[in-house]
């Protein structure tokens, strides 16, 4: 007899389809659902046509049914649009942590809850506590708790995250071996709307670039970059800057965007002091147990996914996080999030506002 009536969100890769499979073996009654949130895509960048296609074979594999549903709408307007506003702020935002919040875990959870489904599974590589605790994935490689740190605990606790528990290799080798067909398709990587093609490419309808100077902080101009939404703080490729001044064979990087003048702002080095941070301040807080562990409190954190963790020290006040770290902390830039841990457990984040003790340009 059937356990429970799951559904699990069938993205189109191994480890939905992994997540799918040891639920049925587990004796639940399984059915996939698959989610398009992007649509209009006439260069095919987007993959969302073919990973329907590999779902649905999937789920033929399984003898399992496909519902699917389109969120287009409300992801343009929930998280493209705030993913457009940020860029033209200066800032680098996550769309991933908000799709998660406001479409997977928020309009396709209650999709699938119309469904009639007692429960709602995905192949996120996250674990679930006691009480809907948010947990890291087994293998650090693939953690993707970061990804989830904005969603309510109360939605976990409807939740089941089958190959958290997994390394990646198992995944693939338990999708080999029952013979499902995207055991060794290749992992999405980069933001699912964008796809296999250059960022500036992609954002030029919607963001027309605006060319302005590349500089260094004491303002000396080396070149010219093609609109500033199109670079990210720490950024190293693409500058088209390479062998100019300074140290020989040292790379540049970005370190700061003006955007009074639309400057672009460069080191060279990856060493180099304005690269780092001794801390930050964070907004739009959110926390999974529904507050914060005290006003003041010691943890590690993280500002990237598969970013190591640092020791840091949180400052509440006023609905904002003054997080120091216990060592400076490179690749951090405003608009992306910093998300807070305690051994397993992941506690929350925010949004990155401003970062402190960052190199500024020179007064003229």
């Amino acid at each position: 007899m059937a356990m429970a009536r799951l559904i699990v969100a069938m993205s189109g890769g191994v480890d939905s389809a992994v997540a799918a499979l040891l639920l049925q073996e587990a004796g639940h009654d399984v059915q996939g659902l698959f989610m398009a949130n992007w649509e209009g895509d006439e260069h095919g960048y987007c993959t969302t046509a073919a990973d329907y296609q590999d779902a649905r074979r999937v789920c033929a594999e399984l003898d399992i049914p496909l519902h699917k549903v389109s969120f287009a709408a409300e992801y343009r307007e929930r998280v493209f649009a705030h993913f457009l506003a940020e860029l033209r702020a200066g800032r680098t935002p996550n769309p991933d942590v908000l799709c998660n919040r406001e479409i997977k875990f928020g309009l396709c959870l209650a999709y699938a809850r119309r469904l009639g489904a007692e429960r709602f599974a995905t192949g996120h590589y996250a674990r679930i506590g006691d009480g809907g605790r948010l947990l890291r994935g087994t293998d650090p490689a693939k953690d993707q708790s970061y990804f989830l740190h904005a969603v309510p605990a109360a939605e976990f606790s409807a939740c089941e995250f089958p190959v958290g528990a997994l390394l990646k290799r198992g995944v693939r080798s338990i999708a080999r071996e029952r013979g499902l067909s995207v055991f060794d398709k290749r992992d999405s990587t980069g933001i699912c709307f964008i796809g296999e093609r250059p960022f500036g490419e992609f954002l030029e309808p919607w963001l027309p670039g605006r060319p302005g100077p590349i500089e260094t902080p004491e303002g000396e101009v080396l070149g010219q970059h093609g609109g500033l939404a199109r670079y990210t703080l720490g950024q190293r490729s693409g500058l088209g800057v390479g062998g100019l001044q300074g140290r020989e064979g040292a790379p540049w990087f970005v370190a700061g965007k003006d955007l009074a003048r639309n400057a672009l702002v460069v080191v060279q080095g990856r060493d180099h002091p304005a690269l780092f941070c001794a801390g930050m301040t964070a907004l739009d807080l959110h926390w999974i147990s529904g507050s914060p562990p005290a006003q003041v409190f010691e943890c590690t954190a993280k500002v990237r996914y598969r970013q190591p963790d640092v020791r840091c020290e949180v400052f509440l006040a006023d609905a904002r996080a003054e997080v120091r770290f216990a060592e400076p902390l490179k690749g951090a830039a405003p608009g992306q999030y910093v998300v807070f841990y305690r051994d397993e457990e992941c506690l929350g984040g925010g949004v990155i506002d401003r970062l402190q003790a960052r190199l500024q340009r020179r007064a003229a």
